[in-house]
């Protein structure tokens, strides 16, 4: 969504977690030298050892070290691109997506851990802005971009080749103003043939057949020109969490995350984050446990999110972990990526 640029004015703010509950002193975020300085706003950890990140300037970037080296990779025809979202498959394939208006929404793909690309999607149509993306497996799915002309705007892939629109009479009709926020490449969430997104209007779009019919959930979470849900993670079927704010008020804390136990068909506010949150992510090593960051810090959960306690440091934009690990890989202004190992 349009509006999110205005986080590139706040993106380098790198205050501490509001006074809260804290977490032990030993956890702690570890930086890794990537070498750019581009604003990151997409990570994907395929393992502990094997991460992506993409951002600003073309940029994408791989660790297959744990994060004792990264590679730049090249996207030719990309430099002037904004990379929000990356979805790594394995440690050589995966999909990027830059956002913009018209042609400058754009998705690529690599199978061979990014020596080439293969320009896979170009929007036409100059009134589409797309945010994010998210998949299944290698070959499955889906692209989320702002509403045009009312109708909600969902691609969608089958083979990992071809995209095409989901039908706009198979989704609820838009909200006034109704779109997705660029912020982290994390407004869609699968599980099997289950599929959510989050909109601006903190509305939660849900199926429960692979995408053929949709039905809205509203959420408790507050909407306005600059907040509602950033974020969507599912740790299986039927729990979920939701986390987003205001992001032109990074330290107010007020309603900005709720956590559902029915597969989404309906929400709770849970407090206790320290502020507005960009990203989440469950941690599959570790039990009912959750991670959330934004521009002014970090929070984790191990009770699946009704809970939070700070962890010092920096804030990220974006945050990902890998199946069945127990690392957090956050990234976020000036090249930052950063291993929370809990």
């Amino acid at each position: 969504m349009k509006p999110i640029a205005f986080l590139l004015i706040l993106a380098g703010v790198h205050a501490a977690a509001s006074p809260h509950a804290q977490a032990p002193a030993d956890l702690q975020w570890t930086m890794t030298p990537t070498n750019v300085t581009a604003s990151l706003r997409g990570i994907s950890a395929v393992s502990d050892r094997v991460v992506w990140a993409s951002g600003s300037g073309g940029t994408v970037i791989r660790t297959t070290d744990g994060g004792k080296s990264w590679k730049t990779l090249t996207v030719p025809g990309a430099e002037t691109l904004d990379f929000r979202d990356v979805d790594a498959v394995d440690e050589r394939t995966a999909y990027v997506l830059s956002i913009g208006n018209g042609d400058a929404s754009r998705i690529f793909k690599t199978a061979d851990g990014g020596l080439t690309w293969t320009p896979q999607f170009r929007n036409q149509n100059p009134q589409a802005f797309f945010d994010a993306m998210g998949f299944s497996d290698a070959f499955k799915g889906f692209a989320l971009g702002d509403a045009v002309d009312g109708e909600l705007l969902l691609m969608r892939t089958v083979d990992g080749v071809r995209w095409s629109r989901v039908p706009p009479d198979t989704l609820p009709p838009a909200l006034a103003g109704e779109g997705a926020y660029a912020a982290s490449g994390t407004n869609l969430a699968i599980q099997g043939s289950h599929v959510w997104f989050a909109t601006s209007a903190s509305r939660v779009i849900r199926s429960t057949d692979g995408g053929r019919k949709w039905t809205p959930v509203v959420t408790p979470l507050p909407t306005g020109t600059s907040a509602g849900i950033f974020s969507i993670a599912f740790r299986d079927k039927t729990h979920g969490i939701v986390v987003g704010g205001d992001y032109k008020n990074l330290t107010d804390a007020t309603d900005n995350a709720a956590v559902s136990d029915d597969g989404g068909a309906s929400w709770t506010l849970v407090k206790g984050l320290g502020g507005f949150r960009s990203a989440v992510a469950f941690i599959p090593g570790l039990e009912l446990g959750v991670v959330a960051v934004g521009p002014s810090g970090t929070d984790y959960s191990t009770d699946d999110g009704r809970t939070w306690r700070a962890v010092a440091g920096q804030g990220f934009h974006t945050v990902s972990v890998a199946r069945r690990s127990r690392t957090a890989w956050a990234a976020g202004e000036k090249g930052a990526v950063g291993a929370l190992r809990f």
